[in-house]
Protein backbone atom coordinates (compact mmCIF):
# COMPACT_ATOMS: atom_id res chain seq x y z
CA UNK A 1 0.00 0.00 0.00
CA UNK A 2 1.05 3.06 -0.55
CA UNK A 3 2.17 5.62 1.73
CA UNK A 4 0.22 8.86 2.10
CA UNK A 5 1.26 11.68 0.78
CA UNK A 6 2.97 14.18 3.68
CA UNK A 7 0.75 17.76 2.96
CA UNK A 8 2.65 19.48 5.83
CA UNK A 9 4.92 22.57 4.84
CA UNK A 10 8.95 22.60 4.31
CA UNK A 11 10.28 20.22 6.72
CA UNK A 12 13.76 20.57 8.87
CA UNK A 13 15.72 17.78 7.45
CA UNK A 14 17.58 16.76 4.24
CA UNK A 15 16.33 13.67 3.09
CA UNK A 16 12.55 12.82 2.62
CA UNK A 17 10.56 9.63 0.43
CA UNK A 18 9.44 11.58 -2.21
CA UNK A 19 5.46 10.47 -0.80
CA UNK A 20 6.50 12.73 2.47
CA UNK A 21 7.91 15.31 0.52
CA UNK A 22 5.57 18.68 0.29
CA UNK A 23 5.33 20.35 -3.08
CA UNK A 24 6.90 22.83 -4.30
CA UNK A 25 9.09 23.29 -1.35
CA UNK A 26 9.91 20.09 0.49
CA UNK A 27 12.65 21.21 2.87
CA UNK A 28 12.52 24.34 5.36
CA UNK A 29 15.00 27.34 4.09
CA UNK A 30 17.36 28.30 6.70
CA UNK A 31 20.84 28.11 7.05
CA UNK A 32 22.80 26.67 4.16
CA UNK A 33 25.34 24.67 2.66
CA UNK A 34 27.11 24.44 -0.43
CA UNK A 35 28.70 21.79 -1.97
CA UNK A 36 32.64 21.25 -3.40
CA UNK A 37 30.51 20.86 -6.98
CA UNK A 38 31.13 23.84 -8.43
CA UNK A 39 29.87 23.05 -12.08
CA UNK A 40 26.79 25.51 -11.80
CA UNK A 41 27.58 28.82 -13.80
CA UNK A 42 27.27 32.28 -11.79
CA UNK A 43 26.43 35.39 -12.39
CA UNK A 44 30.12 36.40 -13.62
CA UNK A 45 30.62 33.64 -16.01
CA UNK A 46 26.80 34.90 -17.51
CA UNK A 47 27.86 38.33 -18.02
CA UNK A 48 31.05 37.82 -19.86
CA UNK A 49 29.25 35.80 -22.75
CA UNK A 50 28.68 39.39 -23.45
CA UNK A 51 31.10 40.16 -26.59
CA UNK A 52 33.62 43.44 -26.16
CA UNK A 53 32.30 43.85 -22.75
CA UNK A 54 34.31 44.44 -18.86
CA UNK A 55 33.40 43.66 -15.48
CA UNK A 56 33.91 45.94 -12.37
CA UNK A 57 33.03 43.99 -9.19
CA UNK A 58 32.62 46.27 -6.46
CA UNK A 59 32.56 45.24 -2.91
CA UNK A 60 34.69 43.71 0.22
CA UNK A 61 37.83 41.93 -0.23
CA UNK A 62 35.93 38.75 1.36
CA UNK A 63 33.35 38.48 -1.43
CA UNK A 64 35.93 39.56 -4.11
CA UNK A 65 37.77 36.19 -3.79
CA UNK A 66 35.04 34.43 -5.36
CA UNK A 67 34.60 36.03 -8.55
CA UNK A 68 37.92 37.34 -9.38
CA UNK A 69 39.08 32.94 -8.85
CA UNK A 70 36.25 32.46 -11.61
CA UNK A 71 37.75 35.14 -13.99
CA UNK A 72 41.13 33.61 -13.36
CA UNK A 73 39.74 29.80 -13.95
CA UNK A 74 38.15 31.15 -17.30
CA UNK A 75 41.09 32.78 -18.11
CA UNK A 76 39.51 35.84 -18.44
CA UNK A 77 41.00 38.37 -16.01
CA UNK A 78 41.90 40.46 -18.78
CA UNK A 79 38.31 41.77 -18.76
CA UNK A 80 37.69 41.76 -15.04
CA UNK A 81 38.84 44.69 -12.66
CA UNK A 82 37.88 44.91 -8.58
CA UNK A 83 37.16 47.62 -6.44
CA UNK A 84 37.72 47.29 -2.89
CA UNK A 85 35.34 48.71 -0.89
CA UNK A 86 37.47 49.18 2.76
CA UNK A 87 36.51 50.73 6.38
CA UNK A 88 37.77 54.16 5.66
CA UNK A 89 35.10 54.21 2.35
CA UNK A 90 32.40 53.05 4.83
CA UNK A 91 33.28 55.64 7.63
CA UNK A 92 33.83 58.50 5.56
CA UNK A 93 30.98 57.99 3.14
CA UNK A 94 33.00 58.17 0.12
CA UNK A 95 31.77 54.60 -1.75
CA UNK A 96 29.87 57.07 -4.59
CA UNK A 97 33.45 58.45 -4.93
CA UNK A 98 35.19 55.71 -4.92
CA UNK A 99 33.33 53.77 -7.46
CA UNK A 100 33.58 56.84 -10.20
CA UNK A 101 37.15 57.76 -9.78
CA UNK A 102 37.46 53.86 -9.40
CA UNK A 103 36.16 53.21 -12.74
CA UNK A 104 38.03 55.75 -14.37
CA UNK A 105 41.30 54.14 -13.26
CA UNK A 106 40.59 51.21 -14.26
CA UNK A 107 39.29 52.58 -17.85
CA UNK A 108 41.97 54.47 -18.04
CA UNK A 109 44.80 51.58 -16.96
CA UNK A 110 42.83 48.50 -19.66
CA UNK A 111 45.22 48.07 -22.87
CA UNK A 112 41.42 48.23 -24.97
CA UNK A 113 38.62 50.51 -24.77
CA UNK A 114 35.62 48.16 -23.75
CA UNK A 115 32.41 48.27 -25.39
CA UNK A 116 30.21 48.06 -23.04
CA UNK A 117 31.09 47.77 -18.90
CA UNK A 118 29.39 45.84 -16.24
CA UNK A 119 29.44 47.48 -12.39
CA UNK A 120 28.13 45.30 -10.31
CA UNK A 121 27.51 46.35 -6.73
CA UNK A 122 26.88 44.50 -3.62
CA UNK A 123 25.09 44.25 -0.28
CA UNK A 124 27.11 46.87 1.48
CA UNK A 125 25.31 49.27 -1.17
CA UNK A 126 22.05 48.60 -0.13
CA UNK A 127 22.48 48.57 3.49
CA UNK A 128 24.58 52.25 3.02
CA UNK A 129 22.13 53.36 1.07
CA UNK A 130 24.38 54.81 -1.51
CA UNK A 131 23.01 57.55 -4.70
CA UNK A 132 23.23 54.95 -7.01
CA UNK A 133 21.30 57.34 -9.99
CA UNK A 134 23.77 59.98 -9.14
CA UNK A 135 27.34 57.19 -9.51
CA UNK A 136 25.87 55.82 -13.15
CA UNK A 137 24.84 59.32 -14.27
CA UNK A 138 28.49 60.39 -13.36
CA UNK A 139 30.32 57.51 -14.69
CA UNK A 140 28.18 57.74 -17.85
CA UNK A 141 28.81 61.89 -18.14
CA UNK A 142 32.80 60.50 -18.25
CA UNK A 143 32.87 57.76 -20.96
CA UNK A 144 29.96 58.90 -23.11
CA UNK A 145 31.91 56.07 -25.55
CA UNK A 146 31.02 53.23 -23.36
CA UNK A 147 27.51 51.80 -22.42
CA UNK A 148 27.24 50.75 -18.56
CA UNK A 149 25.57 48.64 -17.00
CA UNK A 150 24.33 48.52 -13.45
CA UNK A 151 24.40 44.67 -12.28
CA UNK A 152 24.29 43.30 -9.06
CA UNK A 153 25.73 40.72 -6.52
CA UNK A 154 23.97 40.40 -3.61
CA UNK A 155 23.51 37.36 -1.46
CA UNK A 156 21.79 39.67 1.00
CA UNK A 157 19.12 39.77 -1.13
CA UNK A 158 18.61 36.08 -2.51
CA UNK A 159 15.69 35.37 -1.18
CA UNK A 160 13.59 38.51 -1.66
CA UNK A 161 11.77 39.26 -5.41
CA UNK A 162 13.91 37.74 -8.08
CA UNK A 163 17.26 35.44 -8.46
CA UNK A 164 20.45 36.56 -9.33
CA UNK A 165 20.53 34.83 -11.99
CA UNK A 166 17.17 35.78 -12.99
CA UNK A 167 18.70 39.59 -12.21
CA UNK A 168 21.36 39.02 -13.75
CA UNK A 169 19.98 37.36 -17.41
CA UNK A 170 17.33 41.04 -16.88
CA UNK A 171 20.23 43.21 -17.11
CA UNK A 172 22.09 42.19 -20.18
CA UNK A 173 19.47 42.71 -22.23
CA UNK A 174 18.87 46.28 -20.77
CA UNK A 175 21.61 47.41 -22.93
CA UNK A 176 18.78 46.97 -25.58
CA UNK A 177 17.65 50.24 -25.59
CA UNK A 178 15.46 50.44 -28.81
CA UNK A 179 14.88 48.49 -31.97
CA UNK A 180 15.22 49.96 -35.41
CA UNK A 181 13.73 46.79 -36.91
CA UNK A 182 10.81 43.85 -36.34
CA UNK A 183 12.42 41.10 -38.70
CA UNK A 184 10.19 38.24 -38.42
CA UNK A 185 12.11 35.45 -39.79
CA UNK A 186 14.66 36.43 -37.39
CA UNK A 187 14.32 34.48 -33.83
CA UNK A 188 16.69 34.51 -30.84
CA UNK A 189 17.33 31.68 -28.56
CA UNK A 190 18.09 33.80 -25.31
CA UNK A 191 18.56 32.90 -21.76
CA UNK A 192 20.71 29.93 -21.72
CA UNK A 193 24.19 29.91 -20.75
CA UNK A 194 25.10 27.46 -23.12
CA UNK A 195 24.43 27.14 -26.52
CA UNK A 196 21.51 25.13 -28.36
CA UNK A 197 23.30 22.22 -29.82
CA UNK A 198 23.77 22.05 -33.68
CA UNK A 199 22.24 19.06 -33.90
CA UNK A 200 18.76 20.22 -31.96
CA UNK A 201 16.05 19.37 -34.22
CA UNK A 202 14.43 22.95 -32.76
CA UNK A 203 17.03 24.53 -34.67
CA UNK A 204 16.92 22.30 -38.38
CA UNK A 205 13.38 22.84 -38.09
CA UNK A 206 13.46 26.67 -38.10
CA UNK A 207 15.95 26.82 -40.32
CA UNK A 208 14.64 24.60 -42.56
CA UNK A 209 11.28 26.97 -42.87
CA UNK A 210 13.94 30.11 -43.75
CA UNK A 211 14.66 31.47 -40.04
CA UNK A 212 17.61 32.79 -39.15
CA UNK A 213 18.27 31.85 -35.51
CA UNK A 214 20.86 33.55 -33.42
CA UNK A 215 21.96 33.44 -29.70
CA UNK A 216 24.44 35.55 -27.44
CA UNK A 217 26.93 32.66 -28.09
CA UNK A 218 27.28 33.45 -31.86
CA UNK A 219 28.08 37.44 -31.46
CA UNK A 220 31.59 38.32 -32.23
CA UNK A 221 31.22 41.76 -31.13
CA UNK A 222 28.86 44.39 -29.06
CA UNK A 223 27.29 45.86 -32.08
CA UNK A 224 25.88 42.13 -33.58
CA UNK A 225 24.37 41.30 -29.43
CA UNK A 226 22.33 45.00 -29.81
CA UNK A 227 21.29 43.80 -33.37
CA UNK A 228 19.53 41.04 -31.63
CA UNK A 229 17.16 43.38 -29.95
CA UNK A 230 15.95 43.74 -33.93
CA UNK A 231 14.62 39.92 -34.58
CA UNK A 232 11.13 39.20 -34.38
CA UNK A 233 10.89 36.96 -31.54
CA UNK A 234 12.95 35.60 -28.87
CA UNK A 235 12.69 31.51 -27.98
CA UNK A 236 13.66 30.47 -24.37
CA UNK A 237 13.35 27.17 -22.82
CA UNK A 238 14.97 28.32 -19.35
CA UNK A 239 12.27 28.83 -16.48
CA UNK A 240 14.73 31.76 -15.43
CA UNK A 241 14.50 33.69 -18.29
CA UNK A 242 10.74 34.70 -17.52
CA UNK A 243 11.66 37.75 -15.59
CA UNK A 244 14.03 38.77 -19.14
CA UNK A 245 11.05 38.09 -21.17
CA UNK A 246 8.65 40.28 -19.40
CA UNK A 247 10.54 42.89 -19.31
CA UNK A 248 12.12 42.92 -22.73
CA UNK A 249 7.95 42.44 -23.61
CA UNK A 250 7.59 46.19 -21.03
CA UNK A 251 10.19 48.12 -22.38
CA UNK A 252 10.42 47.23 -26.28
CA UNK A 253 7.42 45.37 -26.92
CA UNK A 254 9.06 42.13 -28.11
CA UNK A 255 7.95 39.42 -28.29
CA UNK A 256 8.77 35.61 -26.39
CA UNK A 257 7.84 32.12 -26.67
CA UNK A 258 8.68 29.68 -23.77
CA UNK A 259 9.19 26.35 -25.42
CA UNK A 260 9.31 23.39 -22.90
CA UNK A 261 12.75 21.42 -21.87
CA UNK A 262 10.40 18.62 -20.78
CA UNK A 263 11.89 14.85 -21.15
CA UNK A 264 8.46 13.93 -21.51
CA UNK A 265 7.55 13.09 -24.89
CA UNK A 266 4.23 14.29 -25.55
CA UNK A 267 5.11 17.41 -23.84
CA UNK A 268 7.94 17.91 -26.36
CA UNK A 269 5.55 17.35 -28.88
CA UNK A 270 2.56 19.60 -27.73
CA UNK A 271 5.65 22.59 -27.47
CA UNK A 272 6.56 21.35 -31.50
CA UNK A 273 2.80 21.91 -32.09
CA UNK A 274 2.40 24.87 -30.31
CA UNK A 275 5.20 27.05 -31.86
CA UNK A 276 4.06 25.97 -34.93
CA UNK A 277 0.65 27.21 -34.63
CA UNK A 278 2.20 30.69 -33.00
CA UNK A 279 4.46 31.07 -36.10
CA UNK A 280 1.89 29.65 -38.59
CA UNK A 281 3.44 27.36 -39.95
CA UNK A 282 2.89 23.50 -40.44
CA UNK A 283 3.65 21.81 -37.65
CA UNK A 284 6.86 18.99 -37.77
CA UNK A 285 6.65 15.50 -38.15
CA UNK A 286 9.07 13.68 -35.38
CA UNK A 287 7.62 10.70 -35.49
CA UNK A 288 11.22 9.60 -36.39
CA UNK A 289 13.04 11.58 -34.19
CA UNK A 290 10.30 10.23 -31.38
CA UNK A 291 11.83 6.73 -32.18
CA UNK A 292 15.11 6.75 -32.12
CA UNK A 293 15.07 8.95 -28.30
CA UNK A 294 12.86 5.88 -27.33
CA UNK A 295 15.42 3.34 -28.18
CA UNK A 296 18.14 5.63 -27.37
CA UNK A 297 16.34 5.14 -23.66
CA UNK A 298 16.03 1.81 -23.74
CA UNK A 299 19.53 1.01 -25.24
CA UNK A 300 21.00 3.03 -22.35
CA UNK A 301 18.34 1.03 -19.56
CA UNK A 302 19.30 -1.88 -20.88
CA UNK A 303 23.26 -1.50 -20.49
CA UNK A 304 22.95 0.27 -16.80
CA UNK A 305 20.18 -2.39 -16.02
CA UNK A 306 19.79 -2.56 -12.08
CA UNK A 307 22.64 -0.34 -11.08
CA UNK A 308 21.16 2.77 -8.73
CA UNK A 309 20.92 5.90 -10.43
CA UNK A 310 20.90 9.06 -8.72
CA UNK A 311 20.38 12.37 -10.30
CA UNK A 312 20.51 16.55 -9.22
CA UNK A 313 19.12 19.64 -10.41
CA UNK A 314 22.03 20.59 -11.62
CA UNK A 315 21.94 18.92 -14.43
CA UNK A 316 18.76 20.18 -15.66
CA UNK A 317 15.92 22.58 -14.31
CA UNK A 318 13.73 19.92 -14.92
CA UNK A 319 15.11 17.40 -13.26
CA UNK A 320 11.83 15.73 -12.06
CA UNK A 321 10.43 15.52 -15.50
CA UNK A 322 13.84 14.09 -16.14
CA UNK A 323 13.32 11.79 -13.44
CA UNK A 324 10.46 10.25 -14.67
CA UNK A 325 11.88 9.68 -17.79
CA UNK A 326 14.36 7.31 -16.28
CA UNK A 327 11.94 5.55 -14.04
CA UNK A 328 9.46 5.32 -16.77
CA UNK A 329 12.21 3.49 -19.12
CA UNK A 330 12.82 1.07 -16.48
CA UNK A 331 16.47 2.44 -14.30
CA UNK A 332 16.13 1.81 -10.94
CA UNK A 333 15.48 5.20 -9.74
CA UNK A 334 16.71 6.06 -6.04
CA UNK A 335 17.62 9.66 -5.59
CA UNK A 336 16.82 13.37 -6.82
CA UNK A 337 18.70 15.91 -5.27
CA UNK A 338 16.83 19.25 -5.21
CA UNK A 339 15.64 21.72 -2.92
CA UNK A 340 12.51 22.95 -4.68
CA UNK A 341 9.85 21.26 -7.51
CA UNK A 342 9.31 23.36 -10.93
CA UNK A 343 5.85 24.22 -11.42
CA UNK A 344 6.18 22.68 -14.99
CA UNK A 345 7.16 19.23 -12.69
CA UNK A 346 4.18 19.35 -10.73
CA UNK A 347 2.74 16.53 -12.64
CA UNK A 348 5.73 14.15 -13.00
CA UNK A 349 6.48 14.90 -9.16
CA UNK A 350 2.87 13.47 -8.46
CA UNK A 351 3.17 10.37 -11.09
CA UNK A 352 6.54 9.44 -9.13
CA UNK A 353 4.81 9.67 -6.00
CA UNK A 354 2.00 6.99 -7.17
CA UNK A 355 4.67 4.82 -9.10
CA UNK A 356 7.56 5.21 -6.83
CA UNK A 357 7.48 5.90 -3.56
CA UNK A 358 10.50 4.71 -2.33
CA UNK A 359 12.60 7.17 -4.09
CA UNK A 360 14.27 10.04 -2.43
CA UNK A 361 14.34 13.52 -2.70
CA UNK A 362 18.02 14.84 -1.10
CA UNK A 363 18.31 18.64 -0.31
CA UNK A 364 21.22 19.81 -1.76
CA UNK A 365 21.96 22.82 0.23
CA UNK A 366 20.63 21.64 3.69
CA UNK A 367 23.26 21.41 6.78
CA UNK A 368 22.96 17.96 7.04
CA UNK A 369 23.55 17.53 3.10
CA UNK A 370 27.26 17.93 4.20
CA UNK A 371 27.04 14.19 5.79
CA UNK A 372 25.73 12.86 2.97
CA UNK A 373 28.80 12.24 0.80
CA UNK A 374 30.15 10.56 3.91
CA UNK A 375 27.32 8.15 4.20
CA UNK A 376 28.80 6.75 0.60
CA UNK A 377 32.25 6.99 0.80
CA UNK A 378 34.25 4.04 0.10
CA UNK A 379 36.37 2.22 2.76
CA UNK A 380 39.80 2.55 1.75
CA UNK A 381 40.20 -0.45 1.20
CA UNK A 382 37.71 -1.02 -1.44
CA UNK A 383 38.13 -0.53 -4.84
CA UNK A 384 36.97 2.46 -5.87
CA UNK A 385 36.34 1.09 -9.47
CA UNK A 386 33.34 -0.63 -8.26
CA UNK A 387 29.68 0.74 -9.54
CA UNK A 388 27.84 1.29 -6.52
CA UNK A 389 25.99 4.64 -8.40
CA UNK A 390 25.28 6.17 -11.61
CA UNK A 391 25.10 9.92 -10.69
CA UNK A 392 23.55 12.12 -13.41
CA UNK A 393 25.00 15.70 -12.26
CA UNK A 394 27.73 16.76 -10.39
CA UNK A 395 26.21 17.25 -7.30
CA UNK A 396 24.75 13.67 -7.40
CA UNK A 397 28.05 12.69 -8.17
CA UNK A 398 29.57 14.19 -4.58
CA UNK A 399 26.40 12.93 -2.50
CA UNK A 400 26.46 9.27 -3.84
CA UNK A 401 30.44 9.50 -3.81
CA UNK A 402 30.64 8.18 -7.25
CA UNK A 403 33.30 8.10 -9.97
CA UNK A 404 30.41 6.90 -12.76
CA UNK A 405 28.52 10.22 -13.47
CA UNK A 406 27.29 12.15 -16.49
CA UNK A 407 29.05 15.83 -16.28
CA UNK A 408 26.63 17.99 -17.54
CA UNK A 409 25.82 21.17 -16.27
CA UNK A 410 22.75 23.28 -16.84
CA UNK A 411 21.50 21.08 -19.72
CA UNK A 412 24.34 20.95 -21.81
CA UNK A 413 22.50 22.61 -24.91
CA UNK A 414 20.72 19.69 -25.41
CA UNK A 415 17.08 20.22 -26.09
CA UNK A 416 13.96 17.50 -27.30
CA UNK A 417 14.48 14.22 -28.83
CA UNK A 418 18.14 15.15 -30.21
CA UNK A 419 18.54 15.78 -26.46
CA UNK A 420 17.21 12.82 -25.13
CA UNK A 421 19.22 10.95 -27.57
CA UNK A 422 22.69 12.70 -26.71
CA UNK A 423 21.78 11.87 -23.13
CA UNK A 424 21.70 8.57 -23.35
CA UNK A 425 24.77 8.24 -24.63
CA UNK A 426 26.21 9.93 -22.27
CA UNK A 427 24.73 7.34 -19.67
CA UNK A 428 26.00 5.00 -21.36
CA UNK A 429 29.80 6.08 -21.58
CA UNK A 430 29.42 7.56 -17.62
CA UNK A 431 28.29 3.60 -16.78
CA UNK A 432 31.41 2.21 -19.11
CA UNK A 433 33.85 5.22 -17.89
CA UNK A 434 34.85 6.04 -14.64
CA UNK A 435 35.84 9.57 -14.40
CA UNK A 436 38.24 11.55 -11.83
CA UNK A 437 34.91 13.19 -9.75
CA UNK A 438 37.50 15.01 -7.65
CA UNK A 439 39.17 16.77 -10.18
CA UNK A 440 35.89 17.65 -12.44
CA UNK A 441 33.73 18.85 -10.29
CA UNK A 442 35.50 21.49 -8.43
CA UNK A 443 35.41 23.46 -11.97
CA UNK A 444 33.56 26.69 -11.97
CA UNK A 445 30.94 26.89 -14.79
CA UNK A 446 31.29 23.47 -16.37
CA UNK A 447 31.73 24.16 -20.21
CA UNK A 448 32.35 28.06 -20.20
CA UNK A 449 35.26 27.57 -22.09
CA UNK A 450 33.18 29.81 -24.83
CA UNK A 451 33.01 32.16 -23.03
CA UNK A 452 36.43 33.19 -23.88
Amino acid sequence: MLKKVNAQGPQRTGKLKITEAPYPSPFYMGLEYSTPARGMWNIAHTGLLMPESHQIFVCAYGCLRGVVLTAAEMNALGRYSTLAIREHDIITGSIEDLMVNGVDDVLNKLPYRPKCVQIFISCQHFFLSYDHNSVFKRIRQAHPDIVFLDCYMIPAMRKSGISPEQRMRRQMTRVWQERTGNDPKRINILGSNLRLSESAELRRWLTDAGYELKSIHDCKTFAEYLDMANAGLNIYYEPVCAAEMKDLKKRLDMESFYFTNSFQFDEIDGAYQALADYLGIPAPDFTAERAAADAAMKRAAQVVGDLPVAVDFTFSTRIVSFAKMLADYGFNMQAICTDLIQPEDKAAFEALQQTHPDIDILATNQPESRFFAGEHEADERVDQAERRYLAIGQKAAYFFATDYFVNVAEGGGFLGYDGICRIAELIIDAYENRKERRALIRQKGFGCESCV
